[in-house]
């Protein structure tokens, strides 16, 4: 990195002090390798900076549907952006960027360590050629757009399998940076033929096993010795669903164990097969079975 500028790394408590007029008002908190931030700021220009860590920023439009236009400088290139609604810039780590808005504007900064990149396309690309190309916010990225939104959400509220369904944002967004985003395009014809029998069947006991604890992607995939990105495409090349929702199948079926066997009631049913409380474990029983735990147990 260039020592004459300004380092952001996005791990660190206010990150952008002394970059931009405000700090963040909404950062993550315990992810692993991605850290989330929500900006509001007023007119403003940022100073020449390089990231230790690749990073997405994503723009809002303003009450009347506007997005605030302004410059965008990335490895020594100057660009004007249309920036328009769910348009995305991807600054890689150690590049120089600087940028400025004409009028207040809202944006979202979503930091990825670069390892992430590298663990996710081990199996088809080799670390060393995994490089992201910098991108000005003039096109849009309707699935970027939402797990960025669904990243905010979870940040903001949490709840029910928030680990797992921010490990799964995670593997979708770097699989889709691998494949759109990235110098040497990954070989993806290498999903085939699914998890053995072995790997699944060590998975369904491993999950059964913990239901009452959290679970994530990245243990899922460190039992069948798998990258987690490979895991998740196997898995569900598998089972037919993917992990979050093996998951929370298999807690609804617990929970229908309990129900018809015990007098237990549905808050203490509800720690014991992993949904948080009694009002997730309804939500998500109803949903996959299209009954109450209330009318299930009446039947």
């Amino acid at each position: 990195m260039d020592p004459t500028v300004s380092v952001l790394d996005h791990r660190e408590m206010n990150p952008t002090e002394g970059l931009l007029p405000q700090p963040a008002v909404l950062t993550s908190s315990g992810w692993d390798r991605i850290h989330l931030e929500l900006y509001q700021q007023p007119k403003f220009c940022i100073a020449d900076h390089q990231h230790t860590l690749h990073a997405i920023a994503l723009g809002f439009p303003d009450s009347s549907g506007q997005m605030a236009t302004g410059y965008r400088w990335l490895d020594g290139q100057r660009h004007r952006e249309n920036r328009p609604p769910g348009g995305i810039a991807v600054i890689p780590a150690g590049i120089t960027h600087r940028c400025s808005w004409d009028s207040a504007a809202q944006f979202m900064v979503l930091a990825l360590e670069p390892n992430l990149l590298q663990q996710m396309g081990q199996d088809w690309v080799k670390a060393d050629r995994i490089e992201l190309r910098p991108q000005f916010m003039e096109t849009s990225d309707g699935l970027i757009a939402t797990i960025l939104s669904t990243l905010k959400t979870e940040a903001e509220l949490g709840g029910l399998g928030s680990p797992l369904l921010v490990d799964s944002l995670k593997t979708t967004l770097a699989i889709h940076l691998l494949r759109h985003y990235c110098t040497t395009q990954p070989r993806l014809d290498s999903f085939t033929g699914g998890l053995s029998q072995a790997q699944r069947n060590q998975i369904k006991a491993y999950v059964d096993a913990h239901l009452h604890q959290e679970l994530t992607l990245v243990e899922l995939a460190a039992i069948a010795r798998l990258s987690p990105a490979y895991f998740a495409r196997l898995f569900k090349h598998s089972e037919g669903i993917t992990p979050h929702q093996y998951i929370l199948q298999r807690r609804v079926e617990r929970a229908q164990f309990w129900l018809r066997h015990s007098s237990l009631g549905l808050a203490e049913i509800a720690a014991r097969v992993g949904f948080c409380d009694q009002s997730h474990l309804t939500r998500w029983f109803k949903r996959l079975t299209g009954a109450t735990p209330t009318q299930f147990r009446q039947r």
